[in-house]
């Protein structure tokens, strides 16, 4: 009697369908695009990649997304559909400070989004509601159209800016001693003596956030 075989598995360890291909919804693409992001990261988030996932053919996933472009905006506005969005106070000031927050928030907890957002013309739909907030507040509160744009991008770049620099400070810190500490743990005070000063901390700094000081103070100067 021959020696059974086991069962195969997708690239993520789940069990592969065999026989005939059960009915595939966008539910279940989207589901299984989270757990090889989840997995992987996006940068191996491929159509041929998702195939093996869902133990399908590539050719299959065309019957329900286009492309990867098209993949990436419909987990977008998955991932904002899912949001919170939280009461708004009367204040425009106010308003705008909520509404960053959440977008700052929601982002922190998938930041890969923020590389697909800054990276090219992609968005999610749902999200839109941050930048329509943020804009309505900016005029509200007297700022004309162009200056209210203005004022929700400045306020967009220091929020993904902050995410993507701090991020990396974290996992960089998570991974061992860095070049970064070394050279402020030996610096001349005679030449830098401010930085001397610091010294070590300044890895410690780079790890902390001041994202919710730093836009006050940023949404304080554009309404002024």
């Amino acid at each position: 009697m021959g020696k059974m075989g086991t069962m195969p598995t997708s690239q993520s360890g789940q069990p592969a369908r065999t026989g005939r291909p059960a009915r595939m919804s966008r539910a279940d693409i989207v589901a299984a695009a989270h757990r090889v992001i989840a997995a992987d990261g996006v940068e191996k988030l491929t159509m041929r990649r998702l195939a093996a996932e869902l133990a399908c053919t590539p050719m299959a996933l065309y019957h329900h997304v286009r492309d990867k472009q098209d993949l990436l905006r419909l987990l977008l506005d998955d991932y904002a559909d899912a949001i919170a969005w939280p009461a708004l106070p009367d204040d425009p000031r106010q308003r705008i400070l909520v509404a960053a927050t959440v977008m700052h928030d929601a982002l922190s907890v998938h930041p890969w989004i923020v590389d697909v957002l800054a990276d090219g013309d992609l968005l999610g739909r749902s999200a839109l509601w941050f930048p329509e907030t943020i804009i309505d507040a900016a005029i509200t509160a007297g700022l004309s159209v162009p200056d209210a744009v203005a004022a929700y991008r400045a306020i967009w770049h220091y929020t993904a800016g902050e995410l993507i620099v701090t991020g990396r400070a974290v996992r960089r810190a998570a991974e061992g001693p860095t070049y970064r500490a070394e050279v402020f743990a030996n610096l001349d005070a005679e030449q830098v003596p401010r930085l001397a000063e610091i010294g070590s901390r300044w890895t410690e700094f780079d790890t902390e956030t001041t994202y919710a000081a730093g836009l006050k103070a940023l949404v304080t100067g554009l309404l002024a």
